[in-house]
């Protein structure tokens, strides 16, 4: 029996990750296929491959958004899908890594890539770096975000002014400690995924010193692409007599690495990054109704348009990195909008029995639980049964949900948590507003799904008379 091996992991750790490890677990043992799934989530690396794994492995699959390290897969056929592919078709990604042939005779026949091939294969990997930072970003300003929402719960908004309380103390552990970390740990962790070990140290020096120039998130994002590229080409290309290799690791790497990529950022690009974020900020405080309703509606479209996807990533990225900066109403619009299309799925279960297979309709009422909870992936299932109809519908409401809660200036300063947020007090700005805002668009997708998607039961029932 051949034995197959796989990594899956998306930046947040929460729902992607372990929704495709099941997908393939659950296809391989259609298949009576064995495979282990090695998952990296929230909580680190789980069901880790070992060297015993890799020697009877027959071929791996790879399905992450951050770093895998694929290093140790050398010897081996590789699969790369992304988690929707294999959440949506885990058969099809199986078959391909069972039609892999041998490593030594993948040696031998394997075609040139086109330039296209490298170009998609260097994509892949830009977006999969940053998502690694991402990644190891996020918890930060979770973490930060909720501490200084109760810093004003327990002080008000001015409570932190007072030296020596609990709400100055609790505004300095998440203001000065946890947000201060968030752009050099976002920059290091770009530069750790592209140059490993070697790309930390000037990463994390870029990062803040992107952070300490203004140039925010935008300036860590660039500080960490510049430190790993650069740590990965002294790590590869500078020729050292023999006994100076042990020294690469310890003090070239991170003396030169850490040299170039600072004076970069002092000298070049620092400010014009900073010019920029700057123009970013004052342009996003200084919206109109009108004007911050049309970047929520962008904002909310891009949520549902793939569920967890590479597009829904960037504008969950770009309203976290704005966190930073004191602007906090894109991130409202974001989390608001990315619970619609799990809530739009249950409710729709719930009131068009008729429209859902008995599978869809138990599954909506999980849907509704990962909906609450900002899980934008428990509606991956139907649309995956029914793209044409349902994406359009959730895109609609996502995209009302966004614009009402960017136009009645909510804010939200925790990117993450859902409904289990509101009560925090300060952690959302007019709750109202964003319960407002999310009902009209749980009920707009809901009603779309409801009046475009079939009726199942009847279709069943045709195919039994036919019968």
């Amino acid at each position: 029996m051949k034995k197959l091996l796989a990594v899956t992991g998306c930046p947040t750790g929460i729902a992607h990750t372990f929704m495709a490890a099941e997908s393939l677990q659950q296809a391989a043992k259609a298949k009576d296929v064995s495979i282990k799934v090695e998952t990296r989530g929230a909580s680190g690396v789980e069901n880790r491959i070992t060297d015993e794994d890799l020697q009877e492995a027959h071929a791996v699959i790879i399905c992450s958004d951050v770093d895998a390290e694929e290093e140790r897969f050398h010897q081996l056929p590789i699969v790369r899908a992304s988690l929707s592919e294999a959440i949506k078709n885990a058969q099809q990604v199986l078959d391909e890594a069972l039609q892999k042939e041998p490593a030594e005779k993948m040696e031998k026949q394997a075609p040139p890539s086109t330039g296209s091939d490298r170009s998609k294969g260097q994509q892949n990997r830009i977006y999969k770096h940053l998502m690694n930072g991402v990644s190891f970003m996020i918890p930060l300003v979770v973490a930060g975000g909720l501490i200084i929402a109760l810093s004003f719960a327990f002080g008000g908004i001015h409570g932190a002014e007072q030296e020596g309380s609990l709400a100055a103390g609790l505004m300095k552990i998440g203001a000065e400690g946890a947000f201060a970390l968030m752009v050099p740990i976002l920059a290091g962790y770009i530069a750790f995924s592209i140059a490993d070990k070697a790309g930390l140290t000037p990463g994390l020096v870029g990062g803040m010193l992107a952070s300490n120039l203004g140039a925010g998130f935008l300036g860590g994002i660039v500080a960490g692409f510049l430190a790993g590229y650069i740590a990965k080409g002294v790590k590869d290309y500078l020729p050292l007599p023999k006994s100076m290799e042990k020294l690469k690791p310890v003090l070239i790497i991170p003396l030169l690495g850490t040299l170039a990529v600072g004076l970069l950022m002092v000298f070049v690009v620092g400010t014009p990054v900073k010019a920029l974020m700057d123009s970013l900020t004052a342009w996003l405080k200084s919206m109109g109704s009108g004007n911050a309703a049309v970047l929520g509606l962008i904002l909310g479209a891009m949520m549902s348009f793939d569920m967890g996807g590479p597009i829904n990533k960037a504008a969950y990225t770009f309203s976290v990195g704005l966190l930073e900066s004191g602007i906090h109403g894109p991130m409202a619009a974001t989390m608001a909008a990315g619970m619609v299309p799990p809530l739009a799925l249950w409710l729709a279960t719930l009131w068009a029995r008729r429209k859902f297979t008995e599978e869809e309709r138990e599954a909506g009422k999980a849907a509704g639980i990962l909906g609450l909870s900002f899980i934008t992936e428990g509606a991956i299932p139907f649309a995956a049964a029914d793209p044409l109809r349902v994406i359009p519908s959730l895109v609609a409401g996502s995209a009302v949900t966004g614009g009402l809660a960017m136009m009645l200036d909510v804010t939200l300063r925790a990117p993450h948590g859902g409904v289990f947020v509101l009560p925090i007090p300060h952690a959302v700005g007019n709750v109202g507003g964003f319960v407002l805002a999310l009902v009209a668009g749980v009920l707009i997708s809901a009603i779309l799904v409801t009046l475009l998607k079939r009726n199942v039961l009847n279709q069943e029932e045709k195919t039994d008379e036919t019968a």
